[in-house]
């Protein structure tokens, strides 16, 4: 379960975690849905699920800390469990401050003093024209403002952006 954005390149993003972590490892399958504004939602992905077949289900929120949105994962799933009790259904906790997490904050701040960025722009509404998101080309990059944002009431412009990554071409 990812968090969901308004940016198409952002969801791909929690897709592609998802196929990386159905590969090699001998589950069943892996489906991804967000908790907002995205489809499907979080009711949505697990009767996907149940229509495949699946009769165990382990509800990953994709976070690196927890607060509201991923709190809003297990309530979401707890509902969806109660009303479905034929199936398994485990909530996993958010990732967490895990030693690679650190090790991968380091090397992406190493790249970013040194210049060595490597974006990724072969998806990004403002550098390529996605089909329903044409007009956004050419524009200046503005961050996601999220409904949900815990203590963040802003408009768009101010500099700041939460997200799993920046459009800094």
């Amino acid at each position: 379960m990812g968090r969901g954005s308004t940016d198409p390149d952002a969801n791909a993003e929690v897709h592609k975690a998802a196929r990386l972590l159905w590969e090699g490892r001998g589950y069943a399958g892996v489906e991804t849905a967000f908790v907002s504004l995205a489809a499907p939602d979080v009711p949505s992905g697990l009767d996907r699920c149940v229509r495949l077949g699946a009769r165990r289900i382990v509800v990953l929120p994709y976070f690196l800390f927890t607060g509201i949105l991923p709190d809003r994962v297990r309530l979401q799933t707890e509902g969806w469990a109660a009303a479905h009790p034929e199936v398994e259904v485990r909530s996993a906790d958010v990732i967490g401050p895990e030693p690679e997490l650190l090790d991968l904050v380091w090397e992406r701040y190493t790249e970013a003093v040194e210049g060595d960025l490597r974006m990724n722009c072969d998806s990004c509404v403002y550098r390529v024209a996605l089909p329903g998101f044409e007009d956004k080309v050419g524009l200046p990059q503005q961050p996601h403002f999220h409904p949900d944002d815990d203590g963040h009431h802003h408009g768009h412009g101010h500099g700041h952006h939460h997200g799993a990554h920046s459009h800094a071409h």
